[in-house]
């Protein structure tokens, strides 16, 4: 039998004030990404869940649509009820389930995923929670008071799933103008069951400047490495252009672009390191746009494609065999221009220059090779 249709609906139209900054908090950067992306990617990707519904600002729309393209995408009103009816509404038909999150909560575990979504089998709503472990006391701002027990006390968390009739129900028969702090209060208010699942340390929110830090240490990093290679043949008449950097010399490098054997060692190495094929996946030889273009372009295509991914670039390594030119002297140009190009400082570039004394076809002078090697780090969030 068919699981039921279920989608999640993601509230980012918040100011996020709370959080400081120019920005509402939700666009804000943790582990190389905006939050909402995060936790767009964390429920759209989980096998259970159809499709992602995403409620912004009306002023936020175009941003949003920038950073994730095809989501559908909801205006927002002045409330958290207001939002989450708008997006209620915007839910296509056929909808059974639908999994109510805060884009403020950027890591979704996929584990909790399961749990809130098996409790809808016997109840109209569910909510991930995790138990208040802190002795809770009553008190102004500056008396202690009495002690509240905490037994049967819980923190509550999203994403919280509803059978969809369920929620519509709560939200007509809400009272305008009066503000729940949540949906599960309204289904609650109506008479239907909602089920407490066990939450997960990873879906804290994000609310206070210092919440950054602490979400930030809740993410893992993966280190990747991988090697590129590649050769050039040395003709009268090209220019020479080495890491980014045109060296006088009798002799240039021919190839469809510029023939920077080692920018494209080096893009071959950073593309490695996510999997992402070779620089003729990307920039083929066959294509006409690409004759005589710089290589620098290839090498930031590169990187944009690791940032893409929340990645950073930690480290890389060059090695340039030839008998000449003689690479000292144009040593600390060729990694300036590197480090401006991935955003790295020099003591993340190491480049080095070898012969092969006079053996092979560099050693006769008929070309260039350069190997490279790239370090990076990618954030590997739960599932």
């Amino acid at each position: 039998m068919a699981s039921p249709r279920t989608l999640a609906l993601i509230l980012a139209a918040g100011s996020g004030s709370r959080a400081g900054g120019r920005r509402p908090k939700q666009f804000a950067t943790v582990a190389g990404k905006p939050m909402l992306v995060h936790a767009v990617e964390s429920l759209g990707r989980h096998p259970a869940i159809h499709g992602v519904v995403l409620v912004a600002a009306p002023e936020r729309l175009a941003q949003v649509r920038a950073l994730l393209g095809d989501v559908t995408l909801v205006e927002g009103g002045a409330t958290r009820r207001e939002s989450v009816a708008a997006g209620l509404a915007a839910l296509p038909q056929g909808t059974e389930r639908v999994l109510v999150h805060d884009a403020a909560r950027p890591f979704v575990p996929y584990a909790v995923i399961d749990r809130v979504i098996a409790a809808l089998d016997d109840h109209d709503g569910a909510t991930p929670v995790l138990a208040v472990a802190d002795t809770l006391v009553r008190g102004d701002e500056s008396m202690l008071g009495d002690v509240v027990p905490r037994a049967g006390l819980h923190r509550v968390q999203t994403p919280q799933g509803f059978r969809l009739a369920a929620l519509r129900a709560a939200h007509a028969a809400w009272p305008e103008g009066d503000e729940a702090t949540d949906d599960t209060q309204m289904v609650r208010r109506l008479g239907g069951g909602v089920a407490l699942v066990q939450g997960d340390p990873m879906l804290e929110k994000v609310t206070y400047p210092e919440d950054f830090a602490a979400a930030e240490s809740r993410v893992s990093w993966e280190s990747r490495s991988a090697s590129g290679f590649d050769v050039h043949r040395l003709e009268a008449g090209e220019e020479l252009w080495l890491g980014g950097v045109l060296i006088p010399h009798d002799k240039g490098l021919s190839g469809h672009s510029d023939a920077d054997v080692a920018l494209h060692a080096l893009t071959d190495a950073l593309l490695g390191t996510i999997a992402a094929g070779d620089i003729g996946t990307h920039f083929p030889p066959s294509d006409p746009q690409w004759r005589g273009a710089a290589s620098d372009q290839f090498l930031a295509h590169a990187a944009k494609l690791i940032a893409d991914k929340g990645g950073r670039i930690d480290f890389v390594d060059l090695t340039i065999i030839c008998e000449a030119p003689k690479i000292g002297p144009h040593r600390a140009a060729m990694v300036a221009r590197i480090g401006e190009i991935l955003n790295l400082p020099a003591d993340r570039i190491s480049l080095k220059a070898t012969t092969t004394e006079r053996l092979g076809f560099t050693g006769r002078g008929e070309g260039i090779a350069t190997q490279a090697m790239a370090t990076i780090s990618l954030p590997r969030t739960p599932r």
